[in-house]
Formats: C-alpha cells, structure tokens, sequence
C-alpha cells in the first residue's frame, strides 16, 4: 500500500507520515491475528491429540491424561460393569434381614457391607484421581458423583463413630442411597431421571390444585363436624364403656344424626345378652351369669349425649381443626379405612354427609 501511495504521487510529508502509520499498524494487527490463529490452532490440535479431549488436560497439579496412574484410572473408569455389580450385592444385603448361611449371618453380613464400603471408597479416589477434584469437568462438578461422595463420607463418619457408645441409627439409614449410585452408571437411566427431575417445576400447579382441593374440604369439614366426633352417651360423669376402635358416637337432639343413645346395643357378657333392668337383679332371685337374661343391661342408662374428651382412634380422627381435617381427607382419599370416617360423621351429624365423602373422592382421582 505504502508503495502505491508514493506512485501516485502524494509529495506531502504529512499525508505520507500518516500513510506509513496506517500501513505500519495494518501489518502489525495482521501479525497479531496471525498468532492467534496459530496458537488457536496448536490448541485445538493439543486437544484433537487428548485421549480424552473433554476432560482437563492436567489434575492434580501434574497428572496428564497419558501418565500414570492417571491414565490406569481413566481405563478404570470407562468400564462401570464391576461398579454395578456391585451395587447389585449392596441390594440384595439390605434387601435381606437376615443373611441364614452356615449360622454365621451376622459375621458374613458384615464383611460383605465392609467389602462393599472398601469398593466404594476406592472408587471414589479412582475418580477423583481421573477427573481431577474441582472443575465444570472435575469430580465434584457432576452432582452425583456428589451424592456419592456424600455417601462414602457418612460412611467414614459411621466407622469412626463405631464402638464410642454411639447411635449409630441415623447415621446408617444413609445407607438406602447408596442403590441410587446405579444412576450413575447407567447412561439410559440417568438421562431419565434428569427428565423427571427437570419436570418437576411443572408440577407446581398440580400442586397448588391439591392445596385448593385440601383447603376447600377441610374448611367445609371443620364448620360443619367440628367437636361432634367427641359425642358419648353418659350415665352421670360416666361415659358408656365401648371400645375406641368402633365408639358409639351418638347424635345429640338439635342434630339430624342415625344414631341416639337409645340405640345403644346391649351388654354382653362373654355370648350372653343382658336383658334384665337393675331392680330386677334381686340377691334372692337365684340367677347364674352363665343363664341368659342373668345380668343387668347397664348400657340402657347410658341416655344422656354430651361431647367427651376423646375423638376416635386415639384422637387421631377428626375435624376439630383445619389440620387434623387434613389427615382425615388423606386417608379418605388415600381409600384406607374411609368408610369408618363416614359412619362416624353420619352417626353424629345427619345421613347425607356420604355426599361430602363421594365427592371428595370423585375429585381426588381426577387429580
């Protein structure tokens, strides 16, 4: 460029100072871009000539990918089958509750959970040692192999602790992760459950549908049968005498309920019905218990329906407030003993409260 900017004839020395400058900076940036596509090309050869380009070149400060051991743990590690193996045996030794071979179960169970740790362990730094420990492509940059490093390091804390009079129980239920390494190693699976995992979020309205449905229910629930659940039948201070399994929840008189005091069945002592009313059971009448019609039908006096002290099952079933509405609504949609929940609501408030029941569940299944 210089040399045809002198043949035609530019005579001014500023115009070819300028000149010169131009020509001089364009050859420099053209050198500079020169070197960087060299250089950008002995990179790209460098990892082209990588045994595996997409792992770090350098671990560890001076382990490449072609010396040793680090090339011995990357052959190592291309091959998963004896790492599924394995986690196979862990299975079937939790799986079992006792190991029955040659009367020495507690012995072999724990040499085989000793082996399976070891193996773990060792497979661990074999990664590490191939991977490298940090990094987008190190060890701890996978997040399951963070679930396996968490694993192996409750495991160490588990035999450290061994024998210091400790509660090991905890500690131990970690051991159910340890059938998750198989994500890992099966390429397939993995996928799968990241697809699962990420669809998660999308879950949230489902969620926050279920939330509504358990809301709505629940209110309706606890303005309509809140503290009925607790309806005895009383003789006095004392309440009648019926298991807490199946109470005798009564209806009191402003309610609509199935089931009054009256109703109550009467006493039995071991097959025989009591029939006789208490000034019938005289001394000098001569009656045996084991006669019917013997004993004294005390439940009769039972006529007075008051709310008590304790709802059914202990307490656990009831509508007395939003939260235990909740449990009640999950077992009834959970199909698990809801047919007792709607006898004990009907009995107490009125017979067309199976509506409430029916829907629900019809509800339920469609979410």
């Amino acid at each position: 460029l210089c040399f045809l900017h002198r043949i035609a004839g530019c005579d001014s020395s500023g115009e070819d100072f300028f000149s010169l400058l131009s020509c001089s900076a364009h050859g420099q940036g053209g050198r500079l871009e020169g070197d960087e596509r060299e250089r950008k090309g002995e990179d790209e050869e460098e990892k082209e000539e990588l045994p595996y380009p997409a792992l770090a070149p350098v671990v560890l400060l001076a382990l490449t990918q072609t010396s040793p051991p680090r090339s011995w743990c990357l052959r190592a590690v291309c091959h998963p089958y004896p790492s599924i193996l394995a986690i196979l045996l862990n299975c079937v030794t939790l799986g079992m509750f006792q190991l029955i071979i040659f009367h020495c179960h507690t012995s072999l169970s724990r040499a085989l959970d000793d082996g399976i740790f070891v193996f773990f362990a060792g497979e661990m730094v074999v990664k590490m040692v191939a991977l490298g420990v940090i990094g987008q492509s190190g060890y701890l940059g996978d997040t399951w192999n963070r679930l396996d490093f968490f694993i192996v390091i409750v495991g160490m804390l588990e035999y450290s602790l061994d024998g210091h009079n400790v509660s090991l129980s905890a500690i131990r239920t970690v051991r159910v992760l340890r059938p998750l390494r198989a994500i890992n190693r099966v390429p397939s699976m993995r996928i799968l459950v990241t697809l699962l995992l990420d669809t998660l979020p999308m879950l949230g309205n489902v969620l926050a549908l279920c939330f509504f449905v358990f809301f709505i229910f629940g209110i309706v629930g606890v303005q309509l049968w809140a503290g009925l659940l607790r309806n005895r039948c009383f003789m006095g201070e004392d309440w009648l005498p019926l298991s807490d399994d199946h109470p005798f929840i009564c209806s009191m008189e402003r309610e609509n309920g199935m089931l009054r005091c009256s109703d109550v069945p009467r006493r039995r002592v071991g097959r025989t019905s009591c029939l006789l009313d208490a000034g019938e059971a005289l001394p000098e009448m001569g009656l045996r218990v084991d006669e019917p019609g013997s004993c004294v039908n005390w439940y009769q006096y039972y006529n007075e329906c008051r709310a008590g002290e304790l709802n059914p099952h202990k307490g656990a079933i009831n509508f007395d407030n939003i939260g235990y509405a909740w449990i009640a609504i999950f077992q009834v949609i959970t199909l698990e003993g809801w047919v007792d929940i709607m006898y004990y609501v009907m009995d107490a408030h009125s017979f067309y409260n199976f509506i409430y029941f029916i829907f629900l569940i019809i509800v339920s299944t469609c979410l």
